[in-house]
């Protein structure tokens, strides 16, 4: 199906976005609706207008990076390497998207204090979609024998989160460059994976549409 033509709106709402995007680099995860409009040139109530209030604004910036995150660790996941090559691929395009837009990343994930909105915990559904997405790859791919439900759901969620809190870590200190921080979450993650077979004929899961892929709130 060909995608919807774009309404007239749209292109002024990107440069909102834009705006929003630029103002949260600097500034970090309190960027407030005045500096945002600022930046942007406009009035606050115009800003208010497009998003309804900061709430739906957080909103519609969790849609543009998560939906980019989500399709990157899914392409990573569908890549055509030797299985060590692509858990170190998936765990670089994860990294690499946090530490491109830091601000940004931590306005998702990191509630402010006494934030009504929950905006601090906006990446949430994404990660579910990314444990659930690992939780098939490895499901798909790896034979674990006859515990390979139970093992690929608790292997997904548990990389999921690992990587989450490491990753976390890692942009919040700085301890080393990002492919070090790569092959250091590989070799904890290598053990199992490394020693279990692939299943024969072996393929991915077909890609969900834009409808099976955006988790629910």
């Amino acid at each position: 199906m060909p995608p919807a033509p774009a309404t007239s709106g749209e292109p002024r709402r990107e440069q909102l976005l834009n705006a929003a995007d630029r103002v949260v680099q600097r500034e970090g995860p309190g960027a407030s609706m005045n500096a945002i409009a600022a930046e942007a040139g406009i009035t606050k109530p115009i800003l208010y207008r497009h998003f309804g209030d900061r709430t739906g604004l957080i909103r519609a910036l969790t849609e543009r990076h998560t939906g980019g995150l989500l399709a990157a660790v899914r392409a990573a996941l569908n890549e055509p390497l030797e299985r060590r090559d692509r858990v170190e691929h998936v765990l670089d395009t994860y990294l690499a998207g946090i530490e491109s837009r830091p601000q940004v990343y931590r306005l998702l994930t990191h509630p402010e204090t006494g934030d009504p909105t929950g905006a601090g915990n906006a990446l949430a559904p994404a990660l579910r979609q990314i444990a659930q997405e690992i939780t098939d790859a490895v499901l798909h791919q790896v034979d674990l024998g006859p515990e390979a439900e139970l093992l690929s759901e608790a292997w997904g969620r548990a990389i999921t989160g690992m990587v989450l809190a490491a990753g976390d870590w890692w942009l919040e200190t700085g301890p080393c460059p990002r492919p070090r921080m790569v092959q250091v979450l590989a070799d904890l993650l290598w053990g199992r994976l490394a020693a279990a077979s692939d299943l024969p004929g072996a393929t991915m899961p077909a890609v969900p549409t834009a409808e099976s892929a955006t988790p629910a709130d």
